[in-house]
């Protein structure tokens, strides 16, 4: 089925019940930092949820678990940009996503002494939880970071809207990294039942709608003089970069990240209106642990820097 308008999205759509306090975070931050003289990276992360009920038991998801959004958001971070991390809520998050699962509990001694009880880093892990602490209390002290989170496509649309409108103020010092595996379909709220929908009624026919392109308001009219980034993934090398030049033409944006399912953690390439750069780490950087995010990021840093035609990013604080 054809998709409507984004207006139309946004008036059958609701906002988070917690958009409010949400938007209100965003406009300190925005504000704060356009003060200062700052550049502000969004940085969106993670994949979006279609609700089948209005009471969600179930529900159509988007593969991603934020392994791109949470790693570029630290690079960016480390380039002197304040970065919104609009991301998917249990997504990986910056920092925190070196030690997922029970990693971090695996560096850490319980050390019980009669009525006291101490918790201590293992010695043999101190070398590595110690720099991710000093960059994640760095980024904190500064008031550099603020994470919003989401996880439904509306709220996801609602949030980003909010973020452009407090962006908007910054003009080209404002970075947008829209690397959220957004639904591109969905069904329109009037549509969707309210409780759980019942196994004994039989196999339900569900008929889903395209969700509106929010590329293009995003670009001419949220935030007409940001440097815009957006992600094209796909799984057919053939459709790859064409299909990632296509939406430069349509939604006249700075740079598409395109990459594939299968080589996405060692390969990107970067498509820009002019020419196209591709992005290759080694066999000896994948076994490294090498993140393509840092050269990823380093290079969107260094074309954001000569479109404001300034010099490096001073630190945020």
């Amino acid at each position: 089925m054809a998709s409507g308008s984004w207006e139309e999205f946004f008036a059958v759509h609701l906002p988070p019940t917690d958009f409010e306090d949400n938007r209100s975070l965003l406009k300190e931050f925005c504000e704060r930092h356009d003060k200062h003289g700052n550049r502000i990276a969004l940085v969106t992360s993670g994949g979006t949820t279609v609700p089948l009920e209005h009471n969600t038991v179930r529900f159509v998801d988007n593969f991603s678990a934020g392994t791109r959004g949470s790693a570029s958001a630290e690079y960016f971070l480390e380039h002197g940009y304040a970065v919104i991390f609009m991301h998917r809520q249990k997504s990986l998050e910056p920092y925190t996503r070196h030690f997922s699962g029970q990693k971090l509990l695996d560096m850490l001694e319980l050390n019980e002494r009669g009525p006291n009880t101490t918790i201590t880093v293992k010695p043999d892990s101190v070398d590595v939880l110690a720099p991710v602490l000093a960059r994640y209390k760095a980024a904190h002290a500064a008031g550099a970071l603020l994470h919003v989170a989401f996880t439904t496509v509306s709220e996801y649309f609602w949030l980003l809207r909010a973020a452009c409108e407090c962006l908007a103020r910054l003009g080209p010092r404002a970075l947008l990294f829209l690397a959220a595996a957004v639904s591109d379909f969905y069904i329109p709220k009037d549509r969707v039942p309210t409780h759980k929908m019942q196994s004994e009624s039989g196999a339900p026919v569900i008929q889903l709608q395209l969700v509106p392109k929010m590329l293009a308001p995003l670009v001419s009219l949220w935030v007409p003089s940001a440097y815009v980034v957006s992600f094209k993934l796909e799984t057919d090398e053939n459709l790859l970069v064409p299909k990632a030049r296509s939406a430069l033409e349509k939604y006249k944006h700075k740079m598409v990240v395109a990459n594939l399912l299968q080589t996405r953690h060692h390969r990107v390439v970067l498509v820009k209106p002019d020419a196209s750069q591709e992005i290759l780490l080694t066999r000896e950087d994948v076994h490294a642990g090498v993140d393509i995010e840092a050269s990823i990021v380093s290079e969107i840093v260094r074309l954001h820097t000569a479109h404001l035609g300034g010099p490096s990013a001073p630190s945020a604080r």
